[in-house]
């Protein structure tokens, strides 16, 4: 039989011909040791050119595209292409990897640049459809901040050397400017402007002075200062230019014209070299890299070329390297007798190669694309074949032409001379091979001419006669020579010798294709008959090497990696020295030297890097003749599944679905839940028989290990147990911290958790989740302990670091593809670990992001051996390895030492003392060694005859397979298959400390009637005998023929029934277990199993075949059959008469039959309820409807059981969970309490004859538990509570309109422009012009057109607005926000937002700094508490991706933005205790939390907080790691253990009456109090998170806000709340919240509504819904209002008086104000009853008009604000409204269509003179001449029109209205504001525009948020513009003041004013 391993001898990589110079740019540099470093394929090349040699980097697994260099200049950053490709930065000095950045990009990693600074950060550029661009910290392989690049092509990026923290990129028509702050990097486009012409930018280098140099398609450069473009350097090259380099000297840059430019550091030109004129130059060669270092230039062209110049002799470039350029590479073909080679391309070249001096010996250029090619048997000629089906022969010596034939039509792709020369046989895709004499000239003298397909390979034999063939359609043909006869007899064929074998179908070479494979994917063979190997190239890149023959499919090889898609061909050279192979697509060819095996005996193979390069075929899944059978229980555990059809991960889902259904019965009462509770005592079991290394000792000497899905700490003196409960599902793997202090523990699930937690406390320290899918299956903790490495058990077995106090991952690779069964960490080296598993072993490196591994090499010493332990020794970095066959390996990385036979079996357990080892194997023998495996110094075996009398329980048999093996204490700790844990004493006595059923499920349970004893039995086939108190042992085992799954004890407990899985059962003696009685009278299993009460006459045997059997317990005998039931029988019981039988079944039958005939009975439901039961197990039936949850569609209950007194009843379930209701469970969806720790399924439950001891088994996990009924209900602490809060559906505590608006604000119909105003049409700037009936001349003879405007105080000097500043802003945000107002600096200042802008106001100058950095809408504001942070602000925004801001409050300087998942808007935010984390909350449906660590802009973690609002997140005042949110319907308490979020709900369980409400705010008490503000008034006091009491009614109305005091930790609460003599809506309360102090805000409003307090020294700072801040003295109780602002409400209306500092605002607030624009105050308001739209000045300043939104207008004196009069004409809303000049009309515009004019001079009756027809839409601006003789009047069409008055005819004449001088002008539409209309208003308008009264500038307002300045008039489309932020969505109107020094905006949505002041 041929050996069927992998050849022994292997390839090593010598050289690469080629460069990528094709799609990729800036790809060639110079390294620190002046090498020279690329990249070609998926290889990294290092070439040294002084010693012509070639290093290889080969950690990519695709094409590498990409290429930076570290400023160091010794590290290389490389990216690749691929689905998911990754960065890897490695060491051009020793070729190793770094680091592996990896998971942020798909497509491929287009750019990469290094920071210039100290280059430790990277960032890259992605070829998705978003080109996203990524930072990363690379050493720590992180993303910092990613963002979308463009929405196209990007080709290059580079860092600012000279600002730190900005980039610039640039590509398809575009340049962009980066600036990165915290996770955020914000772009800024580049202005082209009249400069230069947009066009595509191909490569950047920044400069100082904020200076950036780039290159053009058009060969110019282009020249930025900032963001806009000053200069261009025209023709700088003659066409694009490709790269640009900058360098100590200054740049150069390198072009498709084929030149290099050098240009000092202000870009003067210094020197041109055009690489066209140089002697290996060409027409058309393009540049596509250029590195300048020093003297000497490199330059990397399209076509594969790498030029040297140096710039002394810059006329002679040297050509120092080549390769083939575009199209495809297939022709290779090698000299019979030299060390030669030869390729032909699709680049129409021929290239002849000197192997033993790596160098290109000539070139020839043909006519046409070669793809195939082959040298006579001398040498003296050569063949080529050409893609147009013609052939060429030339003469070697001067490559000239002999002969140029053309026969076929189709690509020649395989060609070759006989051996003896006289013959050329040439194969075409046309399906023919012709075969040509050569020294007849080549006449054609045959044709074979079988072939269906294409022929792909053809060979010649030894003497000439034979050819065989190979063609795509996957068939082998045989033809006699020269005639091309087809050959058929089997005989003829089998005789024949080839002189060459390169076909690929064949018996000898069936092994090369796996067993299930396309034909075609293997493109070429060669083989080397003397050292009995061949090699293979195919369609996925790799070079293979078999052993030659190779007959079975599914050969061993060894396979190397390089190329990087297809490799077309691959040749031996002539002495076999080396083996050739050729890339398709990468151009390349590839030289390896081969190493024959025996130059390899025994010598450490040369590993490629980390075990990238040379792989010991993983992938061979043949029938393995000489590898041994696999052991019988690894088999068993390699096919273990740990998919779960529902994972818990998927209950809130399912609960949120059925929360929709119970909307249904949410009137209906659920019945509560009972009072008591039960606490988990103890649990048998241990999970052995699939995992390993779980069973340690701790810190204290406990015993830590795990069985379903419970930690458990035994304590060994004690026999006790405690638990860690925080796992939902079975834990697969436990690991201790080498301190012994914590554990981590790993489980199954979709997304399975890993939690750290502390033994003592059993407190979770951090939750790591989101890299394993299924499960984790081993876990180590570093020898640090500050990392853990988790392997899961997915497809690749991912193995992660993590460093999990953070919670972060640090590293993940693909483990292997086969199971792993251990990771280890080197006790020395922190970034070494290794794993075993199945066949294999991997030695693993951490690099950056990723690990690297380098595969264990066996050698000749051991077969590749399934491992199953390792351990780490103490010396030497020696490692030692169990192996399935009972051996120890013994490693030095990576090579095998030699192999010593331990154990016989597998060693499954193995651990490293101090001075040696211990090892477990599955023959049951424990082995002590020494610290080499020289000797082996004792050995124990397992056997009953050992046990010491003090074990707790009993051994089940001799010599169990070891699973875990532990020392500590002087004792030997070790766990074994069966589920027992076992204690072996040096000296040799044996104590057996806990025990547990074996693998199967357990479903068995019974309860002894009399004594604290219980029985269960189980798939293992094993009944066993347990004691339930306080000894808890297991006292009695006996092994079955079957398993079993029910059990039951008669009465008297003499008596034990047994139901068996094969239909029979057993009736043993209870206490020796023999048996007594047996029957075999069905097929199914027997499910359950009962005795009768009374004396126990009749036993019940239920089985799954449909019916109950009842037997006549004295007589032995079956009396009766119960039949009926449609489907399997799951519970039955008896009645305390014995009479009746209740029965369920699988199809949710309930049915009754009578004893002992087994009639059947029907029973009424309201009298099954009165039948007094001896047992009750049913799960149907009215009494425990209420059990069933609503998604029982998918969960069944397994098992019920209610206590003797009738009053509880527990459940078991498919989900794991115990339950326990109050008995009857009548009605719907009952409550309960709920506890964890099974895993899957409960599978039964029985109260113990106590009634205080519950039992329960978990099926496939294996446990018994044992729990105890605790009346006094502990507080748990798990973060699990036991309460299941489906909410109540109806409303508690009541309702607030404030609330229940809050709830539903829509926060994205305000994230986008929209328009404010519903107006149709065509907007200003699409409407076409029409030309006016005469073009005026340039030079008019007529009269000069009068001005536009009516200048005002012509006296002063026309002076135009350059410029507008924001001085003052009137408002503040209370309506839909809380805690937004705080004090800084000791109360001197105080911070505030509205609209997007924050403010910081000063209370001592009265003047106002704003920060306006955000988008839009600011939601919350925060202040750092901590004194390192003084006056460090965080503000969150509404968007779509919202950002949260941390910036400093004196300074405004950003400090850090935060990009956030949380989608819609933040909604709040808080610093945590020391100021460095900050939790904020999303408004989006999940309500997310996150915390972030701000200063890195790198988030923590974050998880969905709650299904309704969250309104408040606060971290707790001494704490980084807790707080707590509160909103809708909800309180919860929330830890950040590492980097998870875990909450516990709060529990109102133990007050009386108390309800859990709608919470508003929060604060907090010393030892652990938190207070939380209700909806009702009530504050609610929560110790941990259990209720303590309630504070009634500590408000009127909602509790909105509460602040705690940090010096004095008094608490100040704010509400709802009717000013009353003893009630005030601030109140300052004690540390307790048990006495307090109202305050009285004398706001004059009926009902106060505060909401936001903030306590400073002896002052109260209030923020109120209206908008108004006020100050309260502590002391005199005293209020003065700070600031005021408008209601929540649109403000519309706004005027300037006429020659006063003074204007007036109207709102929707019903509200008209006045204020003053000099002391910045509100001078007076007056209340309407209705919303007002407009108002305006009369003239003189004495009278002002109001217009309402229900049609009223009213006219006001100024002086008095008496009313002057009022009318009412229309129905609808009054737009504007306008006082003529000469103060003798009144015009009202309305949104009927309307303009109505009234009469001012007949006094107050306001007569209407007459109104305008025609109006074509709502009215929106008017204003009147300067005569009064006109109006112009702008409407919702985008129609402006012109009226006479008061006649209100419309002018038409364009000649009348071109007179007209304006007495003021805000209307948006008309010529002279056209400019002012925005390209991008399709979906939103421009609001408002005023002229200045200079006549020289306009500005507006738009639904963008924006105040933009113009020049007036402003007639050119898209005029130039100065634009001013602060206002969130939309500027709903704008004013000059009358002297034009400031401009008023007021805002839409923000309620705001803003006041701005000219320059």
């Amino acid at each position: 039989m041929a050996d069927r391993t992998a050849p022994r001898c292997q390839l090593r990589l010598e050289w690469i011909y080629g460069y990528r110079g094709h799609q990729c740019r800036n790809n060639l540099f110079y390294t620190a040791g002046k090498e020279v470093v690329y990249f070609v394929a998926g290889v990294g090349v290092v070439y040294n050119t002084r010693e012509h040699t070639q290093r290889f980097y080969l950690g990519h697994s695709d094409d590498i595209i990409s290429l930076a260099l570290h400023p160091e200049r010794s590290l290389v950053a490389t990216g690749q292409v691929g689905k998911d490709p990754y960065i890897c930065v490695w060491d051009t000095f020793n070729i190793q990897t770094v680091s592996i950045l990896k998971d942020a990009h798909s497509h491929g990693v287009a750019c990469l640049a290094f920071s210039a600074d100290t280059g430790e950060r990277l960032v890259s550029v992605g070829l998705d459809a978003k080109n996203t661009v990524c930072v990363w910290d690379w050493k720590r392989g992180k993303v910092i901040a990613t963002a979308t690049g463009h929405s196209d092509r990007i080709f290059d990026i580079t860092w600012d050397p000279f600002q730190q923290n900005h980039l610039v990129s640039c590509g398809v028509k575009h340049i962009k400017f980066w600036a990165m702050c915290g996770n955020a990097l914000t772009p800024k486009r580049g202005i082209f402007g009249k400069t230069g012409d947009l066009q595509t930018i191909l490569c950047v280098a920044a400069a100082k002075d904020d200076v950036t140099y780039s290159g053009a398609l058009n060969g110019d450069i282009y020249v930025w200062k900032g963001l806009n473009l000053i200069r261009t350097v025209q023709g700088a090259h003659g066409a694009g230019i490709f790269s640009m380099y900058a360098c100590e000297e200054g740049f150069a840059t390198g072009g498709r014209d084929g030149c290099i430019r050098l240009w000092d550091v202000d870009f003067k030109p210094i020197t041109k070299i055009d690489l066209r004129e140089a002697e290996q130059g060409y027409k058309g060669l393009s540049i596509r890299s250029v590195c300048w270092r020093a003297d000497r230039i490199l330059a990397g062209t399209q076509d594969s070329e790498i030029f040297e110049v140096m710039v002394r002799d810059r006329d002679k470039p040297l050509l120092i390297m080549q390769g083939h350029s575009e199209g495809e590479l297939w022709a290779l073909g090698v000299h019979p007798k030299k060390p030669l080679a030869v390729t032909g391309s699709d680049d129409r070249s021929v290239r002849l190669w000197s192997l033993a001096d790596h160098a290109l010996i000539a070139r020839c250029n043909m006519e046409e694309a070669v793809r195939s090619v082959a040298f006579s048997s001398d040498g003296s000629q050569l063949a080529l074949g050409m893609k147009d089906g013609s052939f060429t022969v030339l003469r070697v010596r001067d490559m000239t032409e002999i002969v140029h034939i053309k026969d076929r039509k189709e690509v020649i792709h395989e060609l070759k001379f006989s051996p003896d020369g006289a013959y050329l046989a040439v194969g075409s895709n046309d399906g023919l091979v012709d075969i040509y004499a050569v020294a007849q000239r080549y006449k054609k003298v045959g044709e074979c001419s079988r072939s269906s397909s294409f022929i792909t390979h053809l060979d010649w034999s030894v003497d000439g006669k034979f050819l065989q063939t190979n063609d795509g359609a996957g068939e082998r043909l045989f033809y006699r020579m020269p005639t091309g006869k087809h050959l058929t007899t089997k005989e003829e064929i089998k005789g024949i010798h080839w002189v060459s074998w390169t076909c690929v179908i064949g018996p000898e070479v069936s092994g090369i294709w796996p067993k299930y494979t396309n034909i075609n994917e293997i493109n070429s063979l060669d083989a080397n008959f003397s050292s009995a190997v061949l090699v293979t190239g195919d369609d996925f890149g790799l070079v293979k090497l078999f052993r030659f023959p190779c007959l079975k499919k599914g050969a061993k090889f060894k396979k190397y990696i390089g190329h990087s898609a297809h490799v077309t061909n691959v040749r031996w050279s002539h002495d076999l020295q080396w083996v050739l192979t050729t890339g398709g697509a990468d151009h390349s060819l590839f030289q390896w030297r081969f190493l024959p095996e025996g130059i390899m005996n025994g010598v450490v193979e040369p590993t490629f890097q980390d075990g990238f390069g040379d792989s010991n075929s993983e992938e061979s899944d043949s029938e393995l003749s000489d590898v041994p059978e696999l052991d019988s229980d690894i088999e068993q555990e390699t096919q273990i599944n740990y998919d779960r059809q529902v994972y818990k991960e998927d209950l809130p889902q399912l609960k949120q679905q059925s929360r929709e259904k119970t909307q249904q019965v949410g009137s209906l009462k659920r019945q509560q839940a009972p009072d008591a509770g039960l606490r988990l005592q103890f649990v048998h079991g241990y999970r052995g028989y699939d995992c390993r290394n779980n069973l340690f000792y701790t810190q204290a000497g406990e015993v830590v290990y795990h069985v379903a899905a419970v930690g458990i700490v035994y304590n060994r003196q004690q026999h006790t147990q405690r638990f860690y409960l925080g796992h939902d599902d079975d834990i697969l793997s436990l690991t201790v911290h080498p301190l012994k202090d914590y554990a981590a523990t790993g489980q199954v699930g979709r997304d399975p958790a890993v939690h750290v937690w502390d033994i003592q406390s059993l407190k979770c320290l951090s939750l790591l989740k989101g890299h394993h899918h299924r499960g984790v299956c081993a876990l180590d903790f570093s020898a640090d302990g500050k990392s853990l490495v988790s392997v899961g058990v997915d497809d690749d077995h991912t193995i992660v670091v993590w460093d999990w106090k953070k919670g972060e991952k640090l590293a993940t690779a693909r483990g292997h593809k086969d199971k792993l069964f251990v990771v280890k960490c080197s006790p020395l080296l922190m970034d070494k670990l290794v794993t075993v598993g199945m066949k294999h072993i991997k030695f693993w490196q951490l690099a950056g992001g990723g690990l690297t591994f380098k595969r264990g090499v066996f050698g000749n010493l051991g077969k590749p051996e399934t491992m199953m332990s390792v351990c780490y020794g103490h010396t030497d970095d020696l490692v030692f390895s169990g192996a399935a066959t009972g051996d120890i390996y013994i490693w030095k990385e990576p090579v095998l030492l030699k192999t010593i036979k331990a154990h016989d079996g597998p060693v499954f357990a193995m651990f490293s003392l101090d001075k040696g080892f211990v090892t477990g194997g599955k023959d049951g023998v424990v082995e002590l060694w020494d610290d080499t495996f020289e000797r082996c110094l004792k050995t124990y075996a397992i056997k009953r005859a050992t046990l010491s009398s003090g074990s707790k329980g009993l051994l089940l048999e001799d010599n169990p397979s070891i699973r875990a093996i532990t020392l500590g204490h002087g004792r030997i700790l070790v766990g074994t298959k069966n589920g027992e844990i076992l204690e072996i004493d040096k000296s040799g006595p044996i104590t057996l400390l806990v025990q547990g059923h074996m693998e199967g499920e357990v479903w068995g349970l019974a309860t002894h009637p009399l004594l604290p004893v219980c029985a269960t039995v189980s798939d293992d086939r094993t009944l066993r005998i347990w004691e339930t108190s306080s000894s808890h042992r297991m006292v009695a085992v006996r092994k079955l023929k079957k398993g079993g799954r029910c059990c039951a004890f008669s009465p008297d407990g003499k008596a034990l029934a047994v139901g068996l899985n094969d239909g029979s059962f057993l009736v043993v003696n209870a206490d020796t277990l023999e048996d007594m009685v047996s029957f075999h009278h069905r097929k199914e299993l027997i499910s359950d199993i009962k005795f009768s009460r009374d004396a126990g006459k009749y036993l019940a045997v239920a089985s799954h075949d449909h019916f109950v059997d009842i037997y006549n317990v004295l007589t032995s005998k079956r009396v009766g059959i119960c039949k009926g039931a449609t489907s399997y029988i799951t519970h039955i019981d008896w009645d305390s008469h014995g009479k009746l039988l209740q029965v369920n079944s699988g199809a949710k039958e309930l049915l009754f039959f009578e004893a002992p005939r087994g009639k059947r009975q029907t029973i009424r439901p309201s009298e099954i309820e009165k039948i007094e039961w001896a047992t009750w197990t049913s799960v149907l039936g009215p009494t425990c409807e209420g059990i069933w949850p609503i998604h029982s569609g998918i969960t069944d209950i397994n098992a019920t059981s209610l206590t003797s007194d009738r009053k509880l009843l527990a459940t078991g379930d498919d989900f794991g969970f115990l339950k326990l209701f109050s008995y009857p469970a009548n009605g719907h969806y009952a409550r309960f309490k709920r506890y964890v720790g099974h895993s899957a399924h409960v599978t039964n439950v029985r109260w113990a004859q106590d009634g205080v001891t519950l039992l329960t088994v978990g099926g496939a996990d294996t446990a018994l538990m044992i729990w105890t009924l605790d009346s006094s209900v502990p507080q748990d602490s798990r973060p699990v509570d036991s309460e299941e809060s489906e909410e109540d559906t109806e409303e508690d505590g009541g309702y607030d309109s404030d609330v229940a608006r809050e709830k539903v604000i829509d926060y994205t119909t305000k994230i986008y422009a929209a328009s404010i105003r519903e107006m149709t049409g065509t907007k200003p700037h699409q409407q076409q012009k029409e030309a006016s009936a005469e073009e005026r001349p340039p030079v008019s003879r007529a009269v000069p057109l009068p001005e536009k405007l009516q200048k005002n105080n012509i006296s002063k000097k026309k002076k135009l607005v350059e410029d507008l500043v924001l001085d003052h802003v009137f408002g503040f945000r209370g309506f839909d926000c809380r805690n937004n107002l705080h004090y800084l600096n000791d109360g001197t200042d105080i911070v505030f937002h509205t609209a997007a802008t924050a403010l910081v106001h000063s209370l001592t100058l009265g003047t106002q700094s704003f920060y306006l950095e955000h988008t839009d809408d600011i939601l919350c504001l925060t202040v750092n508490q901590h004194p390192k942070y003084k006056n460090i602000i965080a503000t969150g925004q509404i968007g779509a991706t919202p950002s949260i801001h941390v910036w400093d409050a004196m300074s405004k300087q950003t400090l850090s933005i935060l990009r956030c998942s949380h989608a819609k808007g933040v909604g709040y935010v808080n610093f945590s205790a020391t100021g460095k984390l900050l939790v904020s909350v999303g408004i989006e449906p999940e309500h997310t939390i996150t915390v972030w660590r701000w200063q890195e802009g790198a988030k923590v973690t974050s998880k969905g907080g709650h299904p309704d609002r969250i309104f408040v997140a606060e971290f707790r005042p001494d704490s980084d790691s807790q707080f707590v949110s509160v909103g809708i319907k909800h309180v919860k308490f929330w830890t950040l253990a590492g980097g998870s979020l875990m909450y516990k709900k709060g529990v109102v369980g133990l007050v009386e009456d108390a309800r859990m409400q709608t919470m508003l705010s929060v604060a907090f008490g010393a030892n652990n109090l938190t207070f939380t503000g209700a909806i009702n008034g009530d504050v609610y006091v929560w110790r941990d998170h259990f209720l303590l009491r309630v504070v009634a009614k500590a408000h009127t109305g909602p509790v909105f806000t509460m602040y705690t005091t940090l010096r004095d930790g008094l608490i100040v609460t704010g509400g709802k709340e009717r000013p009353t003599k003893e009630g005030g809506a601030v109140k300052l309360w004690d540390q307790e919240m048990k006495r307090c102090r109202a305050f009285q805000l004398e706001t004059g409003q009926v009902v106060d509504c505060v909401r936001s307090v903030c306590r400073g020294k002896g002052k109260i700072l209030v923020g109120t819904k209206d908008g108004e801040i006020i100050e309260v003295g502590e002391k005199n109780a005293a209020s003065n209002i700070l600031i005021n602002g408008h209601m929540q409400g649109e403000i519309w209306g706004l005027a300037t008086h006429p020659a006063k500092d003074v204007f007036i605002t109207a709102s929707d607030d019903g509200t008209i104000r006045i204020w003053d624009l000099v002391d910045k105050k509100l001078l007076n308001k007056v209340s309407l009853g209705h919303p007002a739209k407009c108002v305006s000045y009369s003239p003189d300043g004495e009278m002002v008009a109001i217009g309402m939104k229900n049609g009223e207008f009213v006219v006001l004196l100024t002086n008095s604000l008496k009313m002057w009069g009022k009318k009412r004409d229309r129905s609808s809303a009054i737009q504007d409204i306008r006082f003529s000049p000469d103060k003798h009309l009144l015009v009202v515009g309305s949104a009927e269509c309307t303009v109505d004019l009234y009469d001012l001079t007949q006094g107050s009756s306001l007569n209407r003179i007459g109104y305008c027809k025609d109006i074509p839409s709502f009215v929106i601006q008017m204003d009147f001449s300067a005569d009064s003789r006109f109006i112009q009047v702008s409407t919702g069409a985008y129609k402006r029109q012109v009226h006479e008055v008061p006649s209100g005819k419309i002018v038409t004449e364009q000649t009348v209205t071109d007179r007209i001088t304006w007495a003021s002008w805000t209307s948006v539409l008309g010529d002279e504001v056209l400019g002012v209309w925005p390209r991008n208003a399709d979906k939103a308008d421009v609001n408002c525009t005023c002229v200045s009264h200079a006549g020289l500038n306009v500005v507006t307002g738009d639904d963008f948020g924006l105040v933009k300045l113009f020049d007036f008039p402003c007639s050119e489309k898209f005029a130039k513009h100065k634009r001013f932020f602060g206002h969130s969505a939309h500027v709903t109107n704008i004013r000059f003041s009358y002297d034009d020094k400031y401009v008023i905006s007021t805002g839409g949505d923000d309620c705001s004013v803003f006041v701005w002041r000219c320059l």
